[in-house]
């Protein structure tokens, strides 16, 4: 009997906080191009985590219990992060800052996405984070998407084909390497 494969489960985090980022809207693009065996789930409560302290780390902290939960769960992240500073969004890294010790995304593939073409170090201080956190960086997923108007709202963003494609593309990569990875996991 022919078993249908369980769905590939990625869990998607936006590094902005602003309601109309077009990080979010390349990860809500990302989610409706996804193809029928992925399931791409937005997780949007990194600005609830409370600031990094280890001595806060308890079971009491249900935002930071749900946030381990669903990476937990995941088979691959995904990530579109602005640039600030030259750097990751601070909401980015203190939520990664929580997940260094109890590894929720050690040898996970994780791809990453960026929307501006003037970044310059973000995408790489973040695979640098991502990269001594374990996590698996997928490249052949991990994209610019050079959206260089800042007059693009997430309609523009969606029903550009230019974009839509360099994200299906992005996308469907990032379905072989976790798949990929999955087969090499249950060997």
């Amino acid at each position: 009997m022919n078993k249908k494969p369980r769905p590939i489960k990625v869990v998607a985090i936006s590094g902005s906080l602003q309601a109309a980022s077009r990080d979010t809207a390349l990860l809500r693009l990302a989610s409706s191009l996804a193809p029928e065996c992925m399931e791409i789930t937005l997780y949007d409560g990194i600005g609830d985590l409370p600031l990094f302290n280890p001595d806060l780390d308890t079971a009491a902290l249900s935002s930071l219990v749900e946030f381990r939960a669903r990476l937990d769960e995941s088979d691959g992240v995904l990530i579109a992060s602005p640039e600030h500073a030259h750097g990751v969004p601070g909401v980015l890294k203190n939520a990664l800052d929580w997940i260094i010790e109890t590894k929720e995304i050690a040898n996970k593939p994780i791809a990453i996405l960026n929307a501006s073409p003037r970044t310059m170090l973000a995408q790489k201080n973040l695979t640098e984070i991502l990269t001594a956190m374990d996590g698996r960086i997928v490249p052949e997923a991990s994209i610019i998407v050079p959206l260089a108007s800042d007059n693009l709202n997430e309609t523009k963003i969606i029903s550009s084909p230019k974009v839509s494609s360099a994200i299906h593309s992005a996308v469907l990569a990032f379905a072989v390497a976790i798949d990929r990875f999955r087969s090499e996991a249950s060997e």
